[in-house]
């Protein structure tokens, strides 16, 4: 199986997570987080499920623990040469294994840092992890560590997300045919997912968001779908996945004859969203951004119907979201910067009338502002 970047792009990345841990007066990263490993070595896997670490020295050897599944897939899919296996058992402790490996390395005393917001570390399995570094080493958190690296994107990168992009743009299609009245949920999502498949595309890291009627103005995935009625409101967040890389969507279509307020409302989104594309330029906040979308929202009357935050970064991500750091919050003092991919939605839940509305698109950061990917534009589609 082909590396999905060359391994001169690979090499780099570590060396520059190296050169910040040096920095920071790291001597070693434990790797936790799937996207930290894709991102520096390729390794692609759902193993991250059980308990695996990737040990990365200020020097760059590289020695991956995992579980026996993995072994090929780790030599098949990254440039790792050094698989260790931690054996099930109904008394496992892999923090026992990765004290060997830490000893092996000369880290007694030594100061690490620990990917500790990451799926794969449950609170018990860290708990076996600190016990092994206690009175060894010292550690310190290091969750941003490779994260703040990852939301730059690299020319490969960025053609992934174009890739995605348009596989979005698909899927988009797909739902404006086929939201009409009497038509079952389930016939949209699985026409959606269908396009992206067909395109060459992945399964994504989130499930997608469908909801019709009262249930539009759920904005996380449920179970239990519903018929599109007539004079109906079906909204959809959604993206297309490729190499892992996600571009994202968020749209609601209506059918039969709108409510005067669903109109205002969509006024009301687009002219939000167009001014956080207007706010994202380098040199500007996350939350810059934030308060561009509260500004336009709060001003059209809507305020007391947005959401706390607007939008996030998007890269390569596994399950169970497809939601990066950072996060477009109020105050958020992270500095936008170029060949960053960031998802802006604006979402409006009106829950006495039981209306929704949610525009949403992915943008790149230009040097000079930004480019939104998708080429359906925001116009109100109602069948």
């Amino acid at each position: 199986m082909p590396l999905h970047f060359t391994e001169d792009e690979l090499t780099d990345r570590r060396n520059k997570v190296a050169a910040e841990m040096q920095s920071r007066g790291l001597d070693a990263l434990l790797i936790f987080r799937q996207e930290s490993m894709y991102y520096l070595t390729g390794y692609d896997t759902t193993g991250y499920s059980q308990f695996q670490c990737l040990y990365m020295s200020a020097g760059g050897t590289l020695i991956l623990l995992t579980r026996s599944a993995d072994l090929r897939q780790a030599h098949l899919t990254s440039v790792i040469e050094d698989v260790r296996i931690w054996v099930d058992s109904a008394d496992s402790n892999p923090g026992l294994d990765l004290r060997q490996i830490l000893e092996e390395q000369g880290c007694r005393g030594k100061n690490l840092g620990v990917e500790l917001e990451a799926w794969c570390l449950t609170g018990r399995r860290w708990e076996f992890v600190k016990a092994g570094l206690d009175g060894f080493c010292t550690h310190e958190d290091a969750s941003t560590l490779v994260s703040q690296m990852r939301i730059i994107k690299s020319p490969a990168e960025l053609e992934y997300v174009r890739r995605a992009a348009a596989l979005a743009d698909e899927a988009l299609v797909e739902a404006h045919s086929l939201a009409t009245p009497g038509r079952p949920e389930q016939e949209i999502l699985a026409a959606m997912e269908s396009a992206i498949f067909r395109g060459g595309g992945d399964y994504p890291a989130s499930r997608f968001i469908i909801g019709s009627g009262a249930q539009a103005l759920n904005v996380r995935n449920f179970t239990g779908y519903a018929d599109l009625g007539n004079n109906d409101q079906l909204q959809l967040e959604f993206g297309g996945t490729f190499r892992h890389y996600h571009s994202c969507l968020m749209r609601t279509i209506l059918t039969g004859k709108p409510d005067p307020r669903h109109l205002s409302m969509h006024s009301a989104a687009v002219e939000a969203l167009e001014a956080c594309k207007e706010a994202c330029r380098p040199g500007a906040t996350f939350g810059g951004i934030f308060d561009a979308h509260a500004k336009a929202l709060d001003g059209a009357g809507f305020g007391e119907h947005k959401l706390n935050a607007c939008g996030y970064s998007l890269g390569a991500l596994y399950p169970p979201t497809w939601m990066d750091w950072p996060m477009i919050y109020a105050g958020n003092p992270v500095v936008v910067e170029p060949n960053m991919v960031i998802f802006m939605h604006m979402i409006l839940l009106d829950w006495d009338r039981h209306l929704a509305m949610a525009f949403g698109d992915t943008v790149v950061v230009t040097p000079t502002g930004s480019e939104t990917l998708t080429k359906m534009g925001t116009g109100l589609t109602v069948n």
